[in-house]
């Protein structure tokens, strides 16, 4: 009895005292505030569109970029719950991504509309999918390294969310700095390609966060 209440004593001695997770919130708000940070010195370095002020007057313009913002927040939290097994009892916060894009969907399907007649689109095009997913390798990198000091038991989904937060961060840079007035534009070569950044999200999750 006497070597086991030794034995019982050397590790307590021994033990480290383990840090207490932040709750999801909280960790939300840090990467929120890490991007924030990395988007600021993005713009500071390319500069903003020349027209912004007089665009953010425009109703869609704002309620775009607004929405956008929103489905940053929104898939932060939500990959923050996705770090933790249980989802720290907040699954329906989990899942607001999804009604933050279907919003953004019927935004750009009015902006569409009143973007009539249609404005001239820029001569590029693959190149702004190019430029959102550089700028997206970081946040991206940095999110999926913070996950993995966590137990995820959805690697698929948390992935998938992840990167579509890092994505939306490039999509955000790029609409602040880009001039251009083509929705149809901006849906083929910003927007849509969110889509197959999400099914590789599926892919990397799979790959990094399971464990």
């Amino acid at each position: 009895m006497g070597n086991i209440d030794d034995l019982i004593g050397k590790l307590a001695k021994d033990g480290t005292a383990v840090k207490p997770a932040l709750h999801p919130v909280l960790l939300s708000l840090e990467w929120i505030a890490i991007a924030v940070c990395y988007l600021a010195v993005a713009l500071m370095i390319s500069g903003i569109r020349p027209d912004l002020m007089a665009r953010l007057h425009d109703a869609w313009f704002a309620a775009e970029i607004v929405s956008l913002v929103a489905i940053f927040i929104a898939t932060s939290l939500s990959a923050a719950l996705l770090s933790f097994p249980d989802l720290h009892q907040m699954r329906r916060f989990a899942l607001v991504p999804g009604i933050m894009f279907i919003l953004f969907a019927l935004v750009m399907y009015f902006s569409w509309q009143a973007d009539n007649p249609p404005s001239r689109p820029p001569m590029h095009s693959v190149e702004c999918t190019l430029s959102i997913t550089l700028l997206a390798i970081l946040p991206a990198a940095w999110i999926f390294y913070a996950m993995r000091k966590f137990a995820s038991t959805h690697p698929n989904w948390a992935g998938s969310i992840a990167l579509l937060s890092a994505f939306s961060i490039g999509a955000l840079w790029l609409r602040l700095y880009e001039q251009t007035d083509s929705i149809r534009h901006v849906v083929e070569w910003h927007y849509l390609p969110m889509i197959a950044a999400g099914f590789a999200g599926l892919w990397l999750g799979k790959a990094i966060l399971k464990w």
